[in-house]
Formats: C-alpha cells, sequence, structure tokens
C-alpha cells in the first residue's frame, strides 16, 4: 500500500543516510498523524516500529500526533510536549504551504521561462521555513492561537513572495482543461513516485492541475467534530453550546486562511464550504460514514463539476483502500445521476502505473475536447481575434502570474480570461 510503504522506505533510508555519514540518529525523532476511523491508517507506525527494529534502530523515538487535540501535554520519556504552541505552529505551517502551492499550480502551466516557477517556490518554502523557526514563543494555549491569529509575522513574508511571482511572465491564452486532484489524504497531496507523479504527469499532457489542499482536511475534522454534538441535540445539555464553539472554531479558521489568501493577493483558492459539501453528497453517501475522506469525495466531485471548478476529477486510492471503494462505488449512482462528470478513479499500486496512467488519458482525452470548445466559445462571444485578446490582456497586465482570473462560468482559466475582457 503507497502511503505506508513509502513512508517506511523513506523513513529507514534517511536513518541510515545519517548513520552511515557519523550522525547521532537520537536527535531525530519521527512524528505522524494518528488514526482518523475505519482505515489502517492507524497501523502505519506498527510497520514503521517494525521496519526499525529489522535495522537494529529500535530505539528510535517516534510520535503519534491526535488529529483530533490541539493539547496533548507531555509525552512520557520522550522529551517532546504536544503543547498548543506547538501543534498550533505546525498548522500554520501547513496552511502557509497550501496557499503557495495553490498560486504556484495556477502559474507553472503558463510561465513563458520554464523552470521560474520552480524557482520562486522554492526560494518561498525557504523563507516560510525561516518564518515558521523564528516566530516568537508562546508558552500559554490561548495566546498562542491568539497571536498567529493577529499576527502579521506571516503575511509579510507571504507578501514578498506574491512580488516574486509577479516578475514571472505567463501566457494564460490555451485551452487547458482544470483536473481537479481528490481522493485519499496521502496520495492526493504527495507530489512523488508514490502517487505516480500524477500532478507533474497531467501538467505534461496539458493539463492545468486543481491541487488538494491539506486545509480542507482540517476543516472537515472540524465539521466532524460538528456533526458529533449536532446528534446529541436534546439529548445532551451542553451540547448546543458544545456546537455553537466548534462552529465558531471554524469561523475562525477560515478567518486565518481566507486572511493568508489576501496577503497572495487572493489568488489561492477559497475553501469549499463543508455543508455544502455535505449537502452535495447527501443522496449518495451519508455523512456520518467518516472512514478516510468519508463524504467529502462524493461531495467535493459534484462541487467542481456543478460550478465549473474544474473539467475533470482525479480520484487517487491506496491499493484495497476501504473508505476510498467505498466511495468509488458511490460515484457509480452520482455518474448514473450525471454523465457529464468526467471521473477517473485510480488505485495505485506497484505494478500498474501504465494501465492507470492509461486509464486517466483516456478521460484526459475528452477533458481536452471541452476546455478547447469552451475557449472557442468565449473567444466568438468576446467579438475579438486571440491577436487582439494577446494585445488587450498585455495593456492590462494579465501577463504577470499576479494577475487575478475571475470565473465567469468557464472552467479553464483561458476561457475565463477572455471572458473577463470588455465587448468592442
Amino acid at each position: 500500500m503507497s502511503p505506508t510503504s513509502f513512508t517506511t522506505g523513506n523513513l529507514v533510508n534517511f536513518l541510515l543516510s545519517q548513520r552511515d555519514a557519523g550522525e547521532n540518529t537520537d536527535k531525530f525523532v519521527h512524528l505522524t498523524a494518528g488514526a482518523c476511523g475505519a482505515c489502517r491508517f492507524g497501523q502505519y507506525h506498527q510497520s514503521y516500529e517494525l521496519a526499525l527494529r529489522n535495522v537494529g534502530l529500535d530505539a528510535f523515538r517516534m510520535f503519534l500526533l491526535a488529529q483530533d487535540q490541539m493539547d496533548q501535554g507531555e509525552i512520557a520519556g520522550g522529551g517532546i510536549e504536544f503543547s498548543m504552541p506547538l501543534t498550533i505552529g505546525a498548522l500554520w505551517a501547513v496552511l502557509l504551504a497550501d496557499v503557495v502551492q495553490d498560486i504556484e499550480y495556477q502559474t507553472r502551466p503558463y510561465e513563458v521561462v520554464r523552470g521560474q516557477t520552480d524557482a520562486v517556490v522554492k526560494v518561498a518554502i525557504e523563507e516560510l521555513f525561516e518564518a515558521i523557526r523564528t516566530r516568537p514563543k508562546r508558552d500559554g494555549k490561548w495566546s498562542a492561537l491568539a497571536w498567529h491569529l493577529a499576527t502579521n509575522h506571516f503575511t509579510a513574508v507571504l507578501r514578498r513572495i506574491f512580488k516574486r511571482f509577479a516578475e514571472i511572465e505567463v501566457d494564460r491564452l490555451e485551452a487547458k482543461p482544470m483536473v481537479k486532484i481528490t481522493g485519499e489524504f496521502y496520495l492526493q497531496t504527495l507530489e512523488g513516485a508514490a502517487n505516480y507523479n500524477i500532478h507533474r504527469w497531467l501538467e505534461a499532457e496539458g493539463a492545468e492541475v486543481y491541487p488538494a489542499a491539506v486545509a480542507v482536511w482540517f476543516d472537515y475534522l472540524l465539521r466532524v467534530r460538528a456533526q458529533h454534538y449536532e446528534a446529541y441535540l436534546g439529548v445532551d445539555p451542553a451540547a448546543r453550546a458544545k456546537l455553537f464553539a466548534v462552529r465558531a472554531l471554524q469561523r475562525l479558521y477560515r478567518f486565518a486562511y481566507d486572511r493568508l489568501r489576501g496577503a497572495l493577493g487572493g489568488l489561492p483558492r477559497a475553501l469549499p464550504n463543508q455543508y455544502v459539501l455535505r449537502q452535495l453528497a447527501a443522496p449518495y453517501y451519508h455523512h456520518r460514514l467518516q472512514g478516510g475522506e468519508g463524504d467529502m469525495l462524493i461531495g467535493k466531485a459534484l462541487w467542481a463539476h456543478l460550478n465549473a471548478k474544474a473539467h475533470m476529477i482525479c480520484e487517487l486510492s491506496p491499493y484495497a483502500c476501504l473508505p476510498n471503494t467505498m466511495s468509488v462505488g458511490a460515484m457509480a449512482n452520482v455518474l448514473g445521476k450525471h454523465p457529464d462528470l468526467l471521473y477517473a478513479p485510480i488505485e495505485i499500486k506497484g505494478d500498474a502505473e501504465i494501465h492507470a496512467l492509461s486509464r486517466c488519458q483516456m478521460i484526459f482525452t475528452e477533458a481536452k475536447k471541452r476546455a478547447k470548445a469552451e475557449f472557442e466559445q468565449a473567444l466568438d462571444v468576446s467579438g475579438l481575434t486571440l491577436a487582439a485578446v494577446r494585445e488587450r490582456l498585455a495593456v492590462a497586465g494579465a501577463n504577470r502570474a499576479t494577475y487575478r482570473v475571475r470565473q465567469r462560468g468557464f472552467a479553464g482559466t483561458g476561457a475565463n480570461l477572455i471572458a473577463g475582457i470588455d465587448r468592442p
């Protein structure tokens, strides 16, 4: 199974390389998330322990960070404290990476100078790492949360990154299909061999990839907690107050994410509304089935399709993953009701890369046709030639990566760009 095999291999190889180089592996620790329900995820740490024991590193320290606890206190004998300042810092690091990744994937397919986007992103990640490392220490639980919500420490760095993106010249007048990535948490967020390098492969095939933000998963966890309290309304006298508190936390969370987006000119996409996703998925998948991403996979597919967020959905599943198998099964009913939804479920396993990418390519061919058709439609409606459009956009500064292309009824960036031009 991709998540555990690749993570285990990477962990062991890294520690062996450090030991061979004469480093003391006691100075490292491995921090991984705890289980999320009916999933093999809860057993992954046992695979890590077995592998480390087999290479003589059984004393290496590994820690599980519960996904539903921001403050777990001290870990006996571990030399680490899972306090609010640590966990909220980790959360902010994820949110910062998410917003930069989003603008990266909007830019790279259209860059004029190949490699320029990757160079800017590399510098950006180093700057964000330094910002996390040098953030002021806050000992109190709530003072740490308040500081992260109010500080300009991170937004100032993002504004500098935004200026670097502004130096990238782009040409968005291309009919590139938008492909939304969904699936199992590890595989949809990973960029590498463990998911066949699907993001870069799709870009090489001519797509603009809509990546999966980890921030959506955290928002879902808050919604799951709210659903728990919803079920106890009328039973537990404190349920209503607890539900109010969780929903207030959800609003604070989205405020924090939108603040980071704003520092990048509002270019990174907003988080989808979790209750809209639940409503869309409700006829096909019950929201109380919480293994893996639960009803989100159905909800996100329909949300992207019905709101013209993407031409095609690519769902990535580990080999024999039960929660994802359930969602793929439910999608059969969805496709029966929405036959025009382009959906490519890809099961990731070691011996099937060529077959999986071939199946994806078949669906992607149809997505290309749709992208080209809407591009030509937008051009016809504008009443302009492509040369005239290009000239007007150059005057408007649309040849910069930081130019904001607003959605105007199309899924493709090029079509939306043309549709935003005033008619002659």
